[in-house]
């Protein structure tokens, strides 16, 4: 029990570590890495106080190399989807009363372990298992889950001193519990961050978890629940499975205690997921909490009064930094005919100056896609986009999957503001590009707002300040993360909460107070200290 109302150490969000060539940084990361590649490891679930082994190992490998194996995880089934909700609601009791301090400092020790003796082993898992490339790996899997795990418990303070006023006579208190039941997080390949975040912020308020990472993201996946355990989470509190989606959604779907869903990946499973929650609504205990971050089909919109370069950088780094494998990443934008031919020559500069490869090599800028399902799939699209005569392809298109997934960063210039690639979310390094009149910035801004069923993250380039704002204005639902003078990548935990609306997800916003009040329940106290003993008002009394 607290016997204080304890202070926590202020949030700094991590600095980013340069990895310049003779740097101490790079020359631990390139240790990592070496040592990663050295060995083969096996990788259990975590479901209660047990490590969790099975008799069907899948293979993990670098999708920039898929012939070298890093290790095997065991693939789960149904049954251990159930042992992993027996877990957490064994665990829930007792975590739920744990004194919220001994709750946030478990989580703070977590971030001092990645921020120190973890960081470079983090990094070479989330590089070799996420064809991630230094920087790339740093911001996210390093900086941005130290960011989430202490501003998430400076974000639990100031819920819990979010307190209502009193009357005379009166003290009313509210107390956040954490939900009824247990909780689910379900997490994409792409951040290693939202790996770590979507269960460990429900945690932080008192729920326990099952977690279901995405295949791809296993390797780093494992490395966060070792820090977790070094940092004294106890069993059961979060629980790691490998199992299927379908037989996940199963389970957890159907059961009486589920309290909550966390989510972040496509739309489509989502909205499914959704459908599945409101069809079973009869079945719970309460009415669940759906958080959701899908996707994203974000743009650029430049003004005729933009820098060039500005354009050009915004574009080469927003579409193209980690293969366009970002929810925030550009897949579309809009130039104006007078800025065209300079935007272009520059971008053709940047993209010569590429160089594409494994991410142990830290000149490479573009490593792999994923997997041969997203290879496929991209390159699927580029075909297509081949295919129509409205369409241009104006730099790179070739790809090649016989060592790793590797695309060249490609840029299509279409003539049809609603050609396929305009409109559908793609998820790797292509960028569609639609050259519009420069008097004809208003009527761009409608395409901009309907073109995409998405509204996660978009920016506008210009120098005219009273563009600028009517960008702004127009394109109020257009966008839940607005960038202006920027590329619309980038968000930063405490200083540009994250999320979008639309076909989007529900807006929560990680990265800020708003998401955490999700995982909570509150309940009012009132306490009257002298309490009536007659039922009579004084207008009752006679003249």
């Amino acid at each position: 029990m607290s016997k204080g109302f304890y202070n926590i150490p202020h949030p700094k969000n991590e600095p980013v570590l340069s990895y310049a060539p003779g740097s101490k940084e790079r020359a631990a990361l390139k240790k990592a890495l070496d040592e990663a590649r050295a060995q083969t490891i096996d990788i259990p679930m975590y479901i209660g106080a047990e490590e969790v082994r099975t008799d069907k190992k899948k293979a993990i490998t670098p999708p920039h190399d898929h012939q070298h194996v890093l290790g095997h995880f065991n693939e789960g089934d149904k049954t251990h989807v159930e042992k992993a909700i027996h877990a957490a609601l064994a665990a829930k009791e007792a975590w739920s009363n744990l004194g919220w301090e001994h709750r946030a400092s478990i989580f703070l020790k977590a971030a001092d372990l990645l921020a120190g003796p973890y960081r470079y082993k983090m990094n070479a898992a989330t590089m070799l298992g996420q064809s991630k490339n230094a920087f790339q790996a740093e911001i996210d899997s390093a900086c941005e889950l130290i960011d989430f795990l202490r501003f998430n418990v400076h974000f639990m303070s100031e819920i819990y001193g979010d307190q209502p006023e009193s009357s005379p006579g009166v003290w009313n208190r509210i107390e956040y519990r954490p939900l009824e039941g247990f909780t689910f997080a379900l997490t994409p390949f792409n951040f290693t961050a939202i790996g770590g975040n979507l269960p460990t912020c429900m945690a932080l308020m008192g729920n326990t978890v099952v977690w279901k990472a995405a295949n791809t993201q296993i390797y780093s996946a494992h490395v966060i629940m070792q820090i977790l355990k070094e940092a004294g989470l106890p069993d059961g509190v979060i629980n790691l499975v490998y199992v299927s989606g379908p037989d996940a959604g199963e389970v957890i779907f159907n059961h009486k205690d589920f309290a909550g869903l966390h989510f972040t990946g496509s739309t489509g499973v989502f909205q499914n997921m959704w459908k599945t929650i409101g069809n079973n609504i009869h079945k719970y205990k309460s009415y669940p909490r759906i958080v959701g971050e899908t996707g994203g089909k974000d743009f650029i919109m430049v003004h005729k009064s933009a820098d060039a370069k500005e354009v050009a950088t915004a574009i080469s780094r927003g579409a193209f930094e980690f293969q366009g494998q970002k929810c925030s990443a550009a897949s579309r934008a809009y130039i104006p005919y007078n800025l065209w031919k300079e935007v272009k020559n520059y971008l053709l500069e940047d993209l010569k100056s590429f160089k594409m490869g494994g991410t142990e090599d830290f000149g490479n800028f573009i490593n792999a896609v994923i997997d041969e399902k997203a290879f496929d799939s991209i390159t699927g699209y580029i075909e297509k986009a081949r295919l129509d005569p409205m369409n241009e392809i104006m730099a790179g298109g070739k790809y090649d999957k016989s060592k790793g997934y590797f695309i060249e960063p490609t840029i299509i210039v279409s003539k049809d503001p609603s050609s396929l690639t305009m409109c559908e979310e793609i998820f790797g390094p292509v960028m569609t590009i639609y050259v519009y009149h420069e008097e004809s910035f208003e009527q761009t801004l409608e395409l901009v707002d309907h073109t995409s069923p998405y509204a996660l993250t978009g920016s506008i380039i210009a120098r005219d300040r009273y563009a600028i704002e009517f960008a702004t204005k127009k394109l109020s639902n257009a966008a839940g993360n607005f960038y202006i003078n920027d590329k619309p990548t980038g968000a930063v935990v405490g200083q540009q909460p994250f999320g979008g609306a639309r076909g989007s997800g529900t807006n929560d916003k990680a990265g800020a107070k708003v998401n955490l009040l999700r995982w909570v329940s509150l309940r009012t106290i009132k306490e009257t200290f002298v309490t009536p003993k007659d039922y009579r008002y004084p207008f009752l009394d006679k003249e």
